[in-house]
C-alpha cells in the first residue's frame, strides 16, 4: 500500500494523483503532469476503463498517455465483483505473475486496490493503436492463430507446476465444484426466462443438458493444470498489424485446465461456420507449439479430449455473465451469440457424452 488514496472514479484521476502514482513507482522525476483529459474507452461490464492523455509541465521520460482501469459504477456489477473477488484477482494477477510470464500483457505503472470496500485503481500501458477484437462479428483463423499461440505462451510457462496452488487467490476455485454445481442452475433458468423468445432450440437441449450434468464437468480430473486467462475473448484481446497479440482483462484467471481457454477462445471467436472448418487444425497447432515448448507427458488424445470437454466452459461464462451484471443492449447480444456458438460447439463435438456418462 502506498500513501495515496486509491483513485476509484474517473474524476479522482487529477493531475496531482497521477504525479503522485507515477513517482511512487519510479516512472516520473522531479517533473509534474500538469493536466489529465480523460476518455471512456471499452465495452467491458465488470470494470471501467479509461485512456489518460497526460501532459507534463517539462520534458519526461514518461508516457503521454495511460489506461486506466477502475471499479464498474454500476453496482450490480461491482457487487458480483465482490463476490467473486474479481478486482482482487486482477490487481494480485498485474503485481504477481505478469511480471514472470512471457504471455504479452500492458505493463503495469500503477496498481492498488482495498479489498473490502471493492475498490482498486490499474495504470496500464496504453497499447494504441493495437485495437480489441470484437466478438460479436468474430475474427479470420489468421487471427485466431496468433491469439493461441499466445495462449501457449501462457499456459506452457507454468505447466504442471504445483507450486500455483499455494497462490490462494488464484487457486480459489480449485475445489469449488460442488458449490458451482448448486450455484450455476438458477443462472441458467433466469437465462432461458429472459431469452426465451429467441434462444433455439438447440441453445436449450445443450444448456439443459449442461446445467443438469455440471459435476460431470466440474468434478472430473482434468490436470495437469496451469495459470488459466479463464475469459480468453476477442474482447480481452488487443490485436496489431505488426506486433504480437496483447491480453488484457485478467479477472478471471485462476489455476486450471488449459483446454478450458482453447476451447473457449474457439468456440465464440470464430463463426460457427468457420470453426468446423479450422478447428482442429487450430487445436493442433496449439499441441505442437506446447511440445515444442517444453510441456512432456501430456499427449494428443488426452489434448482433444479435455478440448471438447472444454467447449462446455464458454456456454457457463455466458451464462452466468449475463445474469451478474449491468444489463445492456450489447450485452445482450454478445451473450446470446456467445451462448448460441458455445452450444453449437458442445454439440459438434458430442461433449455430452463426456459429462453424462
Amino acid at each position: 500500500m502506498t500513501a495515496l488514496p486509491i483513485a476509484g472514479r474517473p474524476e479522482e484521476l487529477s493531475a496531482e494523483w497521477v504525479t503522485g502514482a507515477l513517482r511512487s513507482a519510479g516512472h516520473l522525476g522531479d517533473q509534474r503532469v500538469s493536466e489529465v483529459m480523460t476518455q471512456p474507452i471499452g465495452t467491458g461490464q465488470m470494470c471501467d476503463c479509461y485512456r489518460l492523455t497526460l501532459r507534463y509541465d517539462g520534458e519526461v521520460a514518461a508516457p503521454a498517455s495511460l489506461v486506466a482501469k477502475l471499479p464498474a459504477a454500476d453496482e450490480t456489477s461491482r457487487a458480483t465483483a465482490k463476490a467473486l473477488r474479481l478486482y482482487e484477482v486482477e490487481v494480485d494477477f498485474y503485481q504477481q505473475l505478469a511480471p514472470t510470464l512471457p504471455v504479452r500483457t500492458p505493463q503495469v505503472f500503477y496498481a492498488d486496490q482495498d479489498v473490502a470496500a471493492t475498490t482498486f485503481v490499474l495504470l496500464l500501458e496504453d497499447l494504441a493503436p493495437a485495437r480489441p477484437g470484437d466478438q460479436l462479428t468474430g475474427c479470420s483463423p489468421d487471427q485466431a492463430a496468433a491469439a493461441i499461440s499466445e495462449l501457449v505462451r501462457l499456459h506452457a510457462a507454468r505447466w504442471g507446476d504445483e507450486s500455483l496452488a499455494s497462490l490462494e487467490w488464484l487457486d480459489k476455485n480449485a475445489s469449488g465444484g460442488g458449490a458451482a454445481t448448486g450455484f450455476l442452475p438458477p443462472l441458467w433458468d433466469n437465462f432461458v426466462e429472459r431469452y426465451a423468445a429467441v434462444l433455439e432450440p438447440e441453445v436449450r437441449s445443450a444448456g439443459d443438458t449442461l446445467f443438469s450434468h455440471l459435476a460431470g464437468v466440474y468434478l472430473e480430473d482434468t490436470k495437469p493444470w496451469t495459470i488459466v486467462h479463464g475469459d480468453y475473448r476477442l474482447d480481452n484481446l488487443l490485436f496489431s498489424p505488426d506486433g504480437p497479440v496483447a491480453v488484457v482483462d485478467w479477472q478471471l484467471c485462476g489455476h486450471g485446465p488449459a483446454m478450458n481457454d482453447v476451447a473457449y477462445f474457439i468456440g465464440a471467436g470464430l463463426l460457427t461456420e468457420v470453426r468446423r472448418e479450422v478447428e482442429r487444425e487450430l487445436v493442433r497447432g496449439y499441441f505442437d507449439d506446447l511440445v515444442a515448448s517444453g510441456v512432456t507427458g501430456y499427449g494428443w488424445d488426452r489434448c482433444w479430449r479435455a478440448y471438447r470437454r472444454g467447449s462446455w466452459s464458454g456456454l457457463i461464462i455466458a451464462v452466468a455473465s449475463a445474469t451478474l451484471v449491468e444489463r445492456t443492449e450489447r450485452g445482450d447480444q454478445l451473450f446470446l451469440a456467445m451462448a448460441t456458438r458455445h452450444a453449437h460447439h458442445a454439440i459438434d463435438l458430442d461433449a455430452a457424452a463426456l459429462i453424462t456418462g
